[in-house]
C-alpha cells in the first residue's frame, strides 16, 4: 500500500493507522439502525438443534483481561461507534478457554487485549452493506451469519504486562490487507514472534485462527450455537465462576 492517505471504493486509510476506513456512510442510516436495535427481516433462519446461549462477560471471569472495544468508538473501519457499550462477551465455554490462554500468556509477560467478542447480527449486516465488494473477504456475509454472531469468535491482541500497552503486530487491527494474514512474512521479527505467540496460546485452548486475520479466533464448538441479534443491554449477567487452570 502507498504511504499517505488514499481511497478505495469509498474507503480511506492513513499511513499511521494502516487501516481502511469507510468514508461515506450516511449518519442517519447508521443512527437509525442502532436506535432500532436490529434490521428488518432479521438473521437467517437456521435448521437444526442448538445449545442454549450462555453469553458471559469476559472481564467478569478475569478483570486483568483488557478491553479496547473499537466498535464502541470512532476508532474503527466504519469511522463511528456501532456499539452503545464497550463490553465483550463469549459463550461460556469459549470465555473460559480464553481465560486459560490469558493466564498462560502471563508467564511470557503478556496479557490479552480484547477488541470484540459476541457481535449482534445487525452489526454484521451493517459491515457487509458498507464494505466495498473488493474488501468483503474481511467481513462476514449476513446471509450466512458469522461466528461472532454466535458468541464463538473473538478479536484480540496482546498487551505488555510491564507497560500495560498494546504490542505492535505485523498489521493494525481490522487492516484489510495481506499484512493481516496469519502467515504474512513481512513486518519485524518481533512483530511476527508476538503474532505467532498469540496464535499458539489460543490454539492450545482449542481456538482456530481466521485465514486472513491474525487477530480473529474461532471457538471449535461454534456450530453448536445459534446466530443471535441481542443488544448488549439485553444480555443477562449470570453468576460466574473462575475457570480452573
Amino acid at each position: 500500500m502507498p504511504d499517505g492517505t488514499y481511497t478505495d471504493g469509498g474507503m480511506t486509510a492513513t499511513d499511521g493507522a494502516r487501516r481502511f476506513r469507510i468514508g461515506s456512510i450516511a449518519p442517519i442510516v447508521l443512527g437509525g439502525l442502532l436506535a432500532a436495535g436490529g434490521v428488518e427481516g432479521g438473521p437467517p433462519r437456521e435448521k437444526g438443534v442448538f445449545r442454549k446461549p450462555d453469553l458471559v462477560e469476559l472481564v467478569a471471569l478475569d478483570p486483568t483481561i483488557k478491553l479496547d472495544v473499537r466498535y464502541a468508538t470512532a476508532n474503527n473501519f466504519v469511522g463511528r461507534p456501532v456499539y452503545t457499550e464497550a463490553r465483550a462477551f463469549l459463550q461460556r465455554s469459549a470465555a473460559e478457554a480464553l481465560v486459560r490462554a490469558h493466564r498462560a500468556l502471563k508467564e511470557k509477560g503478556y496479557g490479552l487485549l480484547i477488541f470484540d467478542g459476541y457481535r449482534p447480527w445487525s452489526v454484521t449486516k451493517l459491515f457487509w452493506d458498507v464494505t466495498p465488494k473488493s474488501k468483503r473477504e474481511f467481513v462476514a456475509n449476513p446471509k450466512e451469519g458469522s461466528k461472532h454472531n454466535r458468541g464463538c469468535a473473538v478479536d484480540l491482541s496482546l498487551y505488555d504486562l510491564r507497560s500495560g500497552n498494546e504490542v505492535q503486530m505485523p498489521s493494525a487491527y481490522d487492516e484489510m490487507s495481506p499484512r493481516a494474514y496469519p502467515g504474512y512474512a513481512g513486518g519485524t521479527a518481533e512483530e511476527r514472534h508476538r503474532r505467532d505467540l498469540l496464535r499458539s496460546a489460543m490454539e492450545a485452548q482449542g481456538f482456530t485462527v481466521e485465514p486472513n486475520e491474525w487477530w480473529h479466533f474461532n471457538c471449535k464448538d461454534w456450530r453448536e450455537y445459534p446466530i443471535l441479534d441481542v443488544p448488549f443491554k439485553d444480555i443477562a449477567s449470570p453468576a460466574v465462576s473462575s475457570p480452573s487452570n
